[in-house]
């Protein structure tokens, strides 16, 4: 038994059709452009996670106090 009810011979049979069908070179370029396009996407979300600024937040204070420091105006003596 192969994969889900499927046996090798099978598999080798539909290998052959498409073969028949779409020729060696059509499947060699189609793979190359997938295999380009993978590549392609892998470096866009690396880039993507390089150029976000990491953010973080200053131990010991809470989002709350941080909210008021920006609200409340430094007064002048």
């Amino acid at each position: 038994m192969g994969f889900g009810g499927i046996s090798i011979w099978q598999l080798l049979i539909i290998l052959l059709i498409v073969v028949m069908l779409f020729g060696t070179k059509r499947l060699k370029n189609l793979g190359s452009d997938l295999g380009d396009a993978i590549k392609g996407f892998r470096k866009s979300m690396d880039n993507g996670e390089a150029d976000k600024p990491a953010v973080e937040e200053p131990k010991g204070q809470t989002i709350d106090a941080q909210a008021r420091k920006v609200e409340e105006p430094a007064k002048k003596d």
